[in-house]
């Protein structure tokens, strides 16, 4: 049996400081190496919270790489989906209802999730398989649900980003749970779909 949500979350943010720093510096240099990454344009990110692995060493990169940056939105008209705002280092933040700090936008300053080519996602756990156990609200879920009827344009990728600590032997997806196309670590990067 697979450890609770919280213990999981327990363990990642078990992790010192200096540690986390570390960690994220080697998933990034793995990551920025992904032909994948280096093709795409419209890149989402997110803000690392609640010992999450970091992707701001990976963002300052695609940043000098001239890629255009994006962080997930709570709209309040998204029926519990996400949005995607254009975010530069350094930009403005708010917290949303949840605490988590996204960019300052106005209507019509977002975009739609299948304009992306690249979403790295922040996960609780994941498997070989690249299934997600995310924070248990849904919201990446819901918000790339298209995914799982499409056959062949299938939009961006999406990379689950974590640390190793959080692999599990396996996780049971449910039918609404939307697969990831790989997952970075600091030490692997585990590839599901042949990318």
């Amino acid at each position: 049996m697979n450890p609770s949500r919280s213990e999981l979350r327990r363990r990642r943010r078990a992790l010192a400081l200096r540690e986390r720093r570390a960690l994220a510096v080697a998933a990034a240099s793995r990551a920025a190496t992904l032909p994948v990454f280096i093709r795409a344009k419209r890149i989402a990110f997110y803000l690392a919270s609640d010992g999450e692995l970091d992707p701001l060493p990976l963002i300052r990169h695609a940043a000098v790489m001239h890629k255009c940056l994006y962080l997930p939105v709570l709209h309040p008209l998204g029926h519990r989906r996400l949005w995607f705002a254009r975010w530069q280092p350094g930009e403005p933040l708010r917290r949303n209802l949840y605490g988590i700090p996204e960019p300052l936008w106005e209507q019509g300053g977002l975009i739609d999730p299948r304009a992306l080519d690249l979403v790295f996602m922040p996960l609780v756990a994941f498997d070989a398989r690249c299934n997600r156990m995310g924070m248990g609200a849904g919201y990446y879920d819901r918000t790339f649900a298209w995914k799982l009827r499409r056959r062949f344009w299938k939009g961006p990728k999406l990379v689950g980003y974590a640390y190793s600590l959080q692999k599990l032997p396996g996780i049971e997806a449910r039918p609404w749970d939307v697969p990831m196309n790989m997952v970075v670590t600091e030490n692997e990067i585990y590839r599901c779909d042949g990318s």
